[in-house]
């Protein structure tokens, strides 16, 4: 079979449903890809490919993640597979599947494999690993970013959907950057860390790699859970991102650090430039609270909480250690209880200062690193490197944040340059929503395919949705376009860019304030189809925002190109016979831009 440009969650269930191929098919493809063109470093190891067929046979199509391929990092445990944490003379094989693994299989996901990372997760580069360390999608010569090197390059390179990692420093979001994929940082204790293997217990997340904000939210409500057997799990307390504009927080100019890479200084500054076309605001903000903190993760005691997790290791074994890995983790042994206090008094004050900060913001905008590193530039000073790419990382779980990696553009040399927007703990969904629009908008590839982000089809209803209405709009709701903030103000989240089917006709108004188009609907009419993007509004706000809605338009329901119906907003006839047809055209982006030359 012929493999689809992208294994998206919306791209598989719509050719699950047009009878494209089967699981069995797509499954026996991928492990071929996997052999015949994939980097074997990627993997430690593969699931027998017997196996992986047998489950997909037989997987029941009305779970939601039926058929669906994904890879775990191997510091997480599966039964009968063996868990290494990239040193074979540590591994061992679980008999118990780790909670937010199983979640998944329950939810009919199919498992390839285990993938390589940096040892013990002690990395941002992802080359200190005995099994091979894979390349940049985009460049072999530059690192993939760690600690979760492996799983980042499956998703990039398309032989999974999406993959689990971890996240300590950055390792969940750093790996994204470099490889064009969107990196979810949960907030601490909502995937259960029961069955991984310990950096710094007190601070581990489960991560999730995807190549759309949609696909990482869809994972993240399979996945998460309360685990009573998990003493560090949380119960989920969803938290929402809303009002009149939303503030994005940005260091001060002289707070930023690119480290000499003029091009991703660059990308940042065309990210910030952007926030408008959201309907966002960008606020300045002190970043020395986040960055003092930073400094705490390795230059204090928590070093000391990685030895803790390999002590008998490091102490029988010193040299089944990657050497990198064992300075830095060696290091924990000079720190004393008396030290940890200090710091943990330290980082409470520094908390009370960030507090300071995040009440001039809603969202805080980073560059996820301030530049990327080629393989010999990290062998040169593999300490040195490594510490520059945790700048804008390593703060993020010592105060309880949470974050998403997201695909901002490329440098002339083409390597991948990607923005970081976090929030307090438990917002993750709003935050990988505010991460979907802002991933849209900058009409990406997606991860390594030459396959557009706005060419992909519809999300259509998922778990996603649950408790919104899914409202297209055609014309002044647009992003960018001055009644959007009547979205974003209700916390709506763009879900996709999509065009109705052909018999709709749109109609510039006239005497509207601001300019608005009109869609009507007529049977048996054969047009190219009507731009279109496509809104999750709570079902809270839906009422509130139709009773604003003024005549001639209303809100009726649409038929969209691939034969799904959403809300929209149409036009009563009679005003669109007084108006200017611009159906030709295909959207109302098209009649503004013809209109302004």
């Amino acid at each position: 079979m012929t493999l689809p440009p992208t294994l998206d969650l919306t791209t598989l269930r719509a050719a699950y449903r047009a009878g494209d191929f089967k699981p069995a098919q797509l499954i026996h493809a991928l492990y071929r890809r996997i052999r015949e063109d994939g980097d074997p470093a990627v993997w430690i190891h593969l699931i027998p490919e017997a196996r992986a067929l047998a489950q997909a046979e037989t997987v029941d199509q009305s779970l939601p993640l039926a058929g669906i391929p994904f890879a775990v990092k191997d510091n997480i445990d599966v039964a009968g597979v063996p868990t290494t944490a990239g040193c074979p003379e540590f591994a061992y094989t679980p008999e118990e599947t780790s909670p937010v693994v199983q979640r998944l299989l329950d939810a009919g996901a199919i498992l390839l494999g285990k993938t390589n990372l940096d040892q013990f997760a002690t990395g941002l580069v992802g080359t200190r690993s005995p099994y091979g360390a894979p390349g940049c999608v985009f460049d072999a010569a530059f690192i993939p970013g760690g600690s979760s090197s492996g799983s980042a390059v499956a998703v990039a390179s398309s032989l999974v959907t999406f993959a689990l990692g971890t996240d300590t420093a950055g390792s969940g979001r750093v790996p994204a950057a470099f490889n064009n994929i969107l990196g979810h940082k949960p907030t601490r204790g909502l995937l259960s860390t029961r069955g991984v293997v310990p950096a710094c217990r007190t601070l581990d997340c489960v991560s999730i790699f995807a190549l759309t904000p949609h696909d990482a939210l869809e994972v993240f409500s399979l996945a998460q859970g309360f685990d009573e057997r998990d003493p560090f799990s949380r119960r989920a307390e969803p938290q929402s991102l809303r009002g009149p504009a939303l503030r994005l927080g940005v260091p001060a100019p002289e707070q930023l650090e690119f480290f000499g890479d003029t091009g991703a200084a660059l990308l940042f500054e065309r990210a910030v430039d952007h926030l408008p076309h959201c309907g966002w605001t960008k606020v300045e903000i002190d970043f020395t609270p986040f960055r003092e903190a930073a400094a705490l993760l390795y230059s204090g005691p928590w070093v000391a909480e990685r030895l803790a997790a390999i002590e008998a290791l490091m102490n029988a074994n010193p040299e089944a250690l990657h050497p990198t890995v064992r300075t830095i983790i060696g290091g924990g042994g000079r720190y004393s209880a008396v030290d940890a206090f200090r710091a943990t008094y330290r980082l409470q004050e520094l908390k009370r200062a960030a507090e300071a900060e995040w009440k001039k913001m809603d969202v805080l905008l980073l560059p996820t690193t301030g530049t990327i590193y080629s393989r010999a530039d990290v062998e040169a000073d593999p300490i040195g490197s490594n510490t520059n790419l945790g700048y804008y990382t390593n703060f993020v779980n010592l105060l309880d944040l949470c974050a998403v990696a997201v695909p901002a553009g490329f440098r002339q040399n083409g390597l991948p340059f990607g923005v970081t927007m976090l929030a307090p703990a438990f917002h993750d969904a709003a935050l990988l929503r505010l991460a979907s629009v802002f991933h849209h908008s900058q009409r990406l590839p997606v991860g390594a395919t030459n396959l557009n982000i706005t060419e992909l089809p519809e999300a259509g209803a998922s778990s996603l949705s649950t408790g919104c209405v899914e409202l297209a709009v055609v014309g002044a709701h647009l992003q960018g376009q001055p009644l959007n903030h009547q979205l974003t103000a209700r916390g709506a989240s763009l879900r996709s860019v999509s065009k109705t089917a052909p018999e709709y006709r749109l109609f510039a108004l006239a005497g509207t304030v601001p300019a608005k188009p009109g869609l009507v609907r007529e049977p048996g009419f054969a047009g190219p189809g009507i731009e279109v993007e496509v809104w999750s509004l709570p079902e809270s706000e839906f009422g509130g925002f139709v009773a604003a809605i003024p005549e001639p338009l209303t809100i009726g329901t649409v038929k969209l190109h691939d034969g799904s119906h959403v809300k929209c907003f149409l036009c009563e006839p009679h005003a669109a016979a007084a108006g200017t047809e611009i159906t030709e055209l295909g959207g109302w982006r098209a009649f503004l831009s013809q209109q302004s030359r």
